[in-house]
């Protein structure tokens, strides 16, 4: 079986220290400390101050001097928490406002003398990192990667781990609101010029990964117009006829008009007028086949961009879910085993990419069984459908869902993962949810009873074969749990015991 390709071991690496990142973004500057596993790292810390570094590059070409201000307090207060939490390995990026002030070379200096280092990255650079970023989060991308910042806009072509033609163009959040005061005719052609001048061509039918803020309090603007019952927006696809349409709505209304969305601040709610006209635009003139939004952006991509090729190569899914049940008491090499036990529930070979979501499927279970009985009908959904799972689609996270109920005892689903996958692939979680559910009840995963049976299908039969020496632990709840799940795979159940 593919289990035994995916080291769990590796996934939270014996060396990993804690990392932070320091963001001085055009519009905010943001201090992130990362956590393990080094593959899907946990947040410890986020914290942001809204600086607007970017408005006075926009309206005079330099940063105000309030402005900076705010930004060198902020960082002379991350400095002081990171000395407080002992992180030293630190790494501070600067984008498109220091970038393009006339002044940003002083103010540099100025965060140098706080005692940190910022890296100033070029447009180029800056549209790369951010496509790192993607990549590290849905491996294998391939389309293009739009990031949208307070002072600018990054254009990058993606090809599974290749980025190519990376470009940024003044077309920032902070921005738009001037470029669009000739109305929206006159907005998309001065976006159409833009592109066009930057050489920017795509051949239609391609993804679109969308990055930034600002894209994503648009994204839950969609989530919640079509009714899409998953409220993070990372991995969120969007299909273009229904973006642009809702897109080309929100562009025309007044921003203090907008009512609240649930999970987007008023700072972003007041920037959706501006941030759609430009999808619009994006959409209309790049003709994607579908929209992605991406959580894992120019952050991130300095992380991946620092990953050993070993830790690259893992799955992101399995490797945060490894920790998050580690977390929980649930350690990688059990739910390995039990994985490995459960197995003879699947039919022949399955691709890898399945095998992987019902290893992370087996260590959520797992995790979810330690929960209070009361709470873990509730756990399932929280942690299924509103936990952010890197590399996990909506239909994973139905299925995960749908496993882990079935973990309960329960079959009965919440109707809205039907929206997100189909009734097989829903009944194939549950098997997975209920196979688990017997092997911990059945063995308490404990290894010398697990290595003294099996269970199999063979033709029409479900089999579970026992071992005489430990033929008590076939109480008449394990015989049910045999036959609820011998059910559910459409299979009749029998217990076989040897020796």
């Amino acid at each position: 079986m593919v289990l035994s390709k995916i080291g769990l071991g590796s996934a939270r690496a014996k060396e990993a220290r804690n990392r932070a990142i320091i963001d001085i973004g055009s519009n905010t500057v943001r201090l992130v400390i990362y956590g393990e596993p080094l593959r899907a790292p946990q947040i410890l810390h986020n914290e942001k101050v809204t600086a607007r570094l970017g408005k006075g590059v926009a309206e005079a070409g330099d940063l105000s001097a309030k402005a900076m201000g705010v930004a060198l307090a902020a960082l002379a207060r991350y400095r002081a928490i990171l000395s407080l939490k002992g992180v030293t390995d630190i790494d501070v990026v600067a984008t498109a406002a220091s970038r393009d002030a006339r002044n940003g070379a002083a103010f540099l200096e100025d965060i140098r003398k706080l005692g940190l280092t910022p890296r100033l990255l070029s447009g180029g650079e800056e549209a790369v990192t951010s496509a790192h970023g993607v990549i590290g989060a849905f491996p294998g991308a391939k389309g293009m990667v739009g990031d949208l910042g307070g002072g600018s806009l990054e254009l990058v072509d993606i090809d599974g781990e290749r980025c190519t033609h990376g470009i940024s163009l003044p077309l920032g959040t902070l921005r738009l609101p001037a470029l669009r005061a000739e109305g929206l005719r006159a907005f998309g052609q001065k976006v159409g010029k833009a592109l066009t001048k930057a050489d920017w061509q795509a051949a239609p039918g391609q993804t679109l990964y969308l990055v930034g803020g600002s894209l994503r309090a648009l994204a839950r603007h969609i989530m919640v117009e079509t009714g899409f019952p998953i409220d993070d927006p990372h991995g969120y696809v969007a299909d273009p006829a229904v973006a642009l349409r809702l897109a080309k709505a929100m562009a025309r209304r007044e921003s203090d008009a907008l009512a609240p969305i649930d999970g987007v601040s008023s700072g972003r709610l007041a920037s959706l007028p501006d941030t759609a006209a430009l999808l619009a635009v994006l959409i209309a003139r790049l003709k994607p086949e579908k929209l992605v939004f991406s959580a894992w952006g120019l952050r991130e991509g300095v992380l991946w961009e620092a990953m050993p090729a070993a830790v690259r190569s893992q799955d992101p899914l399995v490797a945060g879910a490894s920790a998050f049940a580690e977390d929980n008491g649930v350690a990688a090499n059990t739910a390995t085993m039990v994985a490995g036990w459960t197995a003879g529930i699947v039919p022949g070979d399955v691709p890898d990419r399945r095998e992987r979501l019902r290893l992370t499927a087996t260590m959520l279970c797992l995790a979810s069984a330690t929960i209070e009985p009361n709470l873990r009908s509730d756990v399932a959904s929280e942690w299924g459908l509103r936990k952010r799972w890197i590399g996990a689609t909506a239909r994973d996270r139905a299925m995960l869902t749908a496993a882990m109920i079935a973990n309960t005892g329960k079959l009965t689903l919440p109707t809205s993962l039907s929206q997100l996958a189909s009734p097989s692939a829903l009944r194939e979680a549950q098997a997975w949810g209920l196979a688990t559910r017997l092997c911990r009840r059945f063995s308490v995963c404990a290894a010398p009873a697990l290595n003294a049976s099996t269970l199999a299908r063979a033709d029409d039969t479900l089999a579970l074969t026992v071992d005489d020496r430990h033929a008590a632990l076939l109480s008449d709840s394990v015989v049910r749990d045999l036959k609820a799940l011998a059910t559910i795979l459409g299979l009749r159940s029998e217990v076989r015991r040897e020796g």
